[in-house]
């Protein structure tokens, strides 16, 4: 094990890839400048900077993988992608399809998205559920520096299109990473969960810098009688739909935690799921806890506290682990 950051994971990911498939490449704004190390080891027809021109990065992405070629992209920050998304979203997301899978489009775009730099809310918006409903998209939006690089080599590996986003306030957190002495067995499959911490009395749902929101509430509820499970979704598309169904069951109540808005979120798909395919096993109501249908602000305090915490979180499934539905009809 090496100690790195999110972003250094990141780059670890892509130079073993880089170096073991010379169909990958990496480009998009500020790429070569940002990522030396991965231009001095393959060279700048291989890792180039681009236009500030999201849509043409994107296009040339897809033409470059329906070409043979496994590109990664990086768009900068989320809300930049609405530039792309008739490149992501109509292209990359549905050719595969239209052409009878005569066409693959094996490509990774990278985005930082969340709050913690303070730059404002035309650089900062929780944009994954919107991915998650386009078909033909897959997306991914690890919590700790040995998912990112382990999901980043198989989003890499894929056939489809991946949207693979960064939360900005985790990008410099340090985390135990496996070295590339240990091979595949680094990689994380996409679709698959992790269950951060076991508990018996409710289950904490989430993804991204919120997983480590919901660790910190786990260990104030153990301080209080409660036993709190922590599920890491890590991939939002596909949806490890049986670890969540699996945890709610165990422990009959779910608080379902997200920086993003809540409206139509990704949390809201997910109390879909277990009310329909877990509904008996519910001793209290689901509860969401999530950010505000509101811009971010640029104040740090105030972007901060748009992110549900630790302490909201706790309170939340406190109340939730005192509720039984089973003391009364719920008809």
């Amino acid at each position: 094990m090496t100690q790195m950051t999110f972003h250094d994971a990141v780059e670890a990911a892509l130079h073993e890839e880089m170096a073991r498939d010379p169909r990958v490449l990496m480009f998009g704004e500020g790429t070569a400048t940002k990522r030396k190390g991965l231009l001095k080891a393959f060279g700048p027809a291989r890792v180039r900077n681009t236009p500030l021109a999201e849509g043409i990065i994107t296009g040339t992405a897809a033409g470059a993988a329906a070409t043979g070629l496994r590109p990664v992209v990086d768009l900068t920050f989320a809300p930049f992608l609405c530039f792309a998304m008739d490149e992501l979203v109509n292209s990359a997301g549905k050719l595969r399809y239209m052409s009878g899978g005569q066409f693959s489009f094996p490509m990774v775009a990278l985005a930082m998205t969340g709050g913690g730099w303070s730059v404002g809310a035309q650089h900062n918006h929780n944009l994954e559920a919107w991915f998650v409903h386009a078909p033909g998209l897959k997306v991914v939006m690890p919590s700790t520096p040995a998912d990112a690089k382990g999901l980043m080599k198989a989003a890499i590996r894929d056939e489809n299109p991946v949207l693979f986003f960064m939360d900005i306030g985790l990008l410099f957190t340090p985390g135990d990473v496996p070295g590339e002495e240990a091979g595949d067995e680094t990689m994380v499959p996409l679709g698959q969960a992790a269950i951060c911490r076991e508990g018996t009395d409710v289950t904490l749902i989430s993804y991204a810098k919120t997983v480590h929101a919901c660790l910190a509430a786990a260990e104030t509820l153990a301080g209080q009688g409660v036993s709190a499970e922590v599920v890491d979704l890590r991939t939002l598309k596909p949806l490890d739909e049986a670890t969540i169904l699996a945890s709610v069951r165990r422990t009959g109540r779910a608080v379902i935690v997200h920086e993003a808005s809540r409206l139509c979120g990704v949390g809201a798909e997910i109390a879909a799921l277990i009310s329909e395919q877990a509904f008996e096993s519910l001793k209290a109501p689901l509860v969401r806890l999530t950010g505000p249908d509101a811009p971010v602000s640029a104040s740090y305090p105030l972007e901060q506290a748009f992110a549900p915490q630790a302490d909201a979180i706790a309170e939340a499934a406190r109340q939730l682990a005192a509720r039984n539905l089973e003391a009364a009809p719920i008809w």
